[in-house]
């Protein structure tokens, strides 16, 4: 009995934010940006690259999962927009435009794209919300619609601000290795906000 309220309170709590008018969502959208801001904080640097090891790609990833493709994507919107216009929330609370057009760049635009991707496959497939099933999901996004922009800004803004063109070897060294025990635990992270909180049926 006992988890059959849980399964009902779960699945109530998932609808009514679906079903929620459009000022709610748009306050659920400011509030996601603003825990990617805060998640963001959580920073270790690396001597090695300009990219530093933060939080916020796991709020990213609940993004989509709990607001859906159009919210989510939207509550990474607002995060960069907000962070480059007058909000210093982005990583070691700094802040502005420069940031945005920085090594990070990149990294920013597969924020939006991830979690809107993650948002429209966790709306239209429910079997995929399972522990196993979304843990892969988001692995894949993760590793590919967040990395792939996000290194290829890195290349870009490190041929333009120092005139290097570096190789794939040290481009991966700086912008994903160091990252990969970080992300995973970040994806498992997520998979089990997905097992726990989201409806199965």
């Amino acid at each position: 009995m006992e988890m059959q309220n849980y399964y009902n309170i779960r699945k109530n709590v998932f609808e009514r934010i679906q079903d929620a008018n459009t000022a709610t969502k748009l306050l659920l959208s400011l509030l996601m940006a603003c825990f990617t801001g805060i998640m963001a904080q959580i920073i270790i640097p690396l001597p090695w690259t300009p990219v530093p090891v933060t939080a916020q790609t796991f709020a990213v990833l609940c993004s989509g999962l709990f607001l859906g493709k159009k919210y989510g994507c939207l509550s990474q919107i607002l995060y960069i927009v907000l962070g480059a216009a007058f909000i210093p929330w982005f990583g070691g609370m700094t802040g502005g435009l420069d940031i945005l057009l920085g090594s990070t760049g990149g990294f920013f635009i597969g924020f939006v794209i991830a979690s809107y991707v993650i948002g429209a496959i966790t709306e239209k497939y429910v079997e995929a919300r399972s522990f196993k099933k979304m843990a892969t999901v988001i692995g894949v996004i993760n590793f590919t619609l967040i990395y792939i922009p996000g290194l290829l800004g890195l290349a870009l803004w490190l041929n333009l601000t120092q005139g290097a063109t570096v190789g794939i070897f040290e481009l991966l060294m700086m912008g994903l290795v160091p990252f990969i025990l970080g992300d995973i635990v970040k994806i498992l992270g997520a998979a089990s906000v997905s097992k726990v909180f989201l409806p199965k049926e």
